[in-house]
Order: C-alpha cells, then sequence, then structure tokens
C-alpha cells in the first residue's frame, strides 16, 4: 500500500527504483549502509542525500542489490550518479531500439552501444549491460577514470567480454580517433558536461546542496558534484552536443541512433537547427522527468528507411 503511494509515476514503467527506497531490502544486502540511515521528520526512512558518502553507499547497496555488481567505488571528486535517473535513459533507449526492431527490444551482446563520457562510474553500462545484455565500449577524456571504469569491471569478472574501454587521446573531438572503419554501434549515449566553466559547476553545485539542505552554503561539497572534466567544458552543453553532431556526420553509416541527454530545453532548437544542416534522416526527442528536473534524449540517425530495415540487431 505505501509503495503504491510513494510510486514514481514519472519513471519509466520498467524502471526498477519507481517506488520508495526499500531500506530494509538494501541493508539486507548492503550492511555498510546502516550508518547513513536515518528516520526523518516525517517518520520515513531515508539518507542525507547532501553527503557525498551517504550517496555513494545507496549506490553501492542499490548496483548490489538490482545489479548484481558486487564491486564499485568511484575515486573522491568523481561524480556519483543518480541510478534512478541513468536507469530511465536505458530504458528509454530500450523502447528506441524497440521502434526499430518490430516493437521488440534486441536483448544480447550483438547491440552494442558508445558511452561517450563515461566517467569514474561507469554506470550506463553497468545497467545496459544488466538490463538487456548489451555490450559497450566506453570513452572519456580522463585517464584516471578510464582506470577506475577498468578497476570496477575487473572487479565483477561477468563483465569483463561486455564492457570495453578507451580513452579519447584528443580532448577537442568526440567520435574522431574512437570510431573505426570497421565499427558500428546500435547507438550512442552521452550525458554531456552541463557547464561551461568550473566556476559556473561550482556554482551550480552550491545550490544543488543548498536546496537538499534547505539552508544556504556557501561551500561546495568537491566529491558531491563531480570532476571537473564531468561537468564542464568549452562551450557547455549545448557546444559539447554541437560538436557530437557534427562529427556524427562523418559516421552516418556506422551508428543506428545517436543519441545524447539534453537538460536544456532552451537548447533544443538550436540542436534541431544543426541536426537539419547535417542532413538527418530522423530526430526523435523522447520526454524524461525525474523527480522535479525535467531532462529529455534527442536521437537522430543518417540510415533511411530501407538501411534501417536492413540493419542486424
Amino acid at each position: 500500500m505505501s509503495k503504491q503511494l510513494t510510486e514514481k509515476t514519472n519513471l519509466h514503467p520498467k524502471n526498477q527504483h519507481r517506488s520508495r527506497y526499500d531500506f530494509e531490502f538494501l541493508l539486507k544486502n548492503s550492511p555498510e549502509l546502516k550508518p547513513f540511515v536515518f528516520i526523518n521528520e516525517h517518520a520515513i526512512e531515508t539518507i542525507d542525500f547532501s553527503n557525498p558518502d551517504a550517496v555513494k553507499a545507496l549506490n553501492k547497496a542499490l548496483l548490489l542489490s538490482y545489479y548484481n555488481i558486487k564491486n564499485w567505488d568511484i575515486p573522491p571528486f568523481y561524480l556519483c550518479p543518480p541510478i534512478p535517473g541513468r536507469a530511465d535513459y536505458i530504458h528509454y533507449l530500450a523502447d528506441l531500439l524497440a521502434s526499430s526492431n518490430h516493437g521488440v527490444i534486441p536483448l544480447g551482446e550483438t547491440v552494442v552501444g558508445l558511452d561517450v563520457g563515461v566517467g569514474a562510474n561507469c554506470i550506463y553500462p553497468l545497467i545496459g549491460n544488466t538490463t538487456y545484455g548489451w555490450s559497450f565500449l566506453g570513452t572519456d577524456i580522463d585517464e584516471k577514470a578510464i582506470e577506475n571504469c577498468s578497476s570496477i569491471i575487473q572487479n565483477n569478472p561477468q563483465l569483463i567480454d561486455a564492457i570495453s574501454l578507451q580513452q579519447q587521446v584528443e580532448s577537442r573531438f568526440i567520435f574522431k580517433n574512437i570510431i573505426t572503419r570497421e565499427d558500428k554501434f546500435t547507438f550512442t549515449i552521452c550525458n554531456p558536461p552541463f557547464h561551461k566553466s568550473l566556476e559556473e559547476a561550482t556554482k551550480g553545485t552550491i545550490r544543488k546542496i543548498s536546496n537538499l539542505e534547505s539552508k544556504k552554503t556557501t561551500q561546495p561539497v568537491l566529491n558531491f558534484g563531480g570532476h571537473n572534466a564531468e561537468l564542464s567544458c568549452e562551450g557547455g552543453e549545448l557546444g559539447f552536443i554541437t560538436q557530437m553532431i557534427f562529427e556524427s556526420a562523418k559516421y552516418p553509416l556506422q551508428c543506428f541512433w545517436f543519441t545524447t541527454l539534453v537538460s536544456k530545453q532552451s537548447h533544443l532548437s538550436s540542436i534541431y537547427k544543426t541536426l537539419n544542416k547535417v542532413n538527418v534522416v530522423a530526430i526523435k526527442t523522447i520526454d524524461m522527468a525525474q523527480g522535479q528536473k525535467i531532462s529529455r534524449i534527442v536521437a537522430w540517425t543518417f540510415l533511411s528507411e530501407t538501411q534501417q530495415k536492413e540493419w542486424k540487431f
């Protein structure tokens, strides 16, 4: 009854995290979460979401309990992603692939995703492989992030053959150096850097923590907000996505669906204009809502209808 009342109906119907966190279940699997769990003023079990250690412990418990990821960790100062929102992207991506596959979600290792900016957390490949059996190549400009992903994979042997990694050695490029002539990707996935500078990112983190704590703070909790390369880049979100679109046009037949998160609705008109400039065949915009935050996925393909039908998933 209480779970029905607290169901997050704005999350994807297949998302396992639509109900309030089941701390009894999570603590059974992950006792190290216990010090962070308390009863709030509404008599509800919760954690302090402004505490990075608590959020990391919750993530470890969720990944172990729902995705059988037994060993997961991230270094200090790196992004600790919200699992429900990341899972949503994967499920909406599965629906997108199904729409191109007679309504059936394609499963298994022949479905290959390219995660642009995999980060130190490796979260999209973990959820995508565990849920749908997909294979992934994760890329990042940050060597330490790649090393941490590699450690996560090595410590979870079921992932070794499913997830590969490659550092992008030229930070101004996204697909160049990564996609070779022989490669075929079913999709790309990306959570682009949101801010134009570290200063802007720091202000955003302070705002986020102030909202969570319902009081003003002037000190960012650095390992809550993420590493500089994860949060900011020249041109911010719009600059990054624009670069991605122009580069994607150089690999029109090597990926079925190019996709990215777009956090700011005001960026959409510019993104659509750029997509039309490179003559994409189809554009799809998928709305997502996580709590107070509204976001969306923009997907595009260069494949003709005939090429889409001939694609082997």
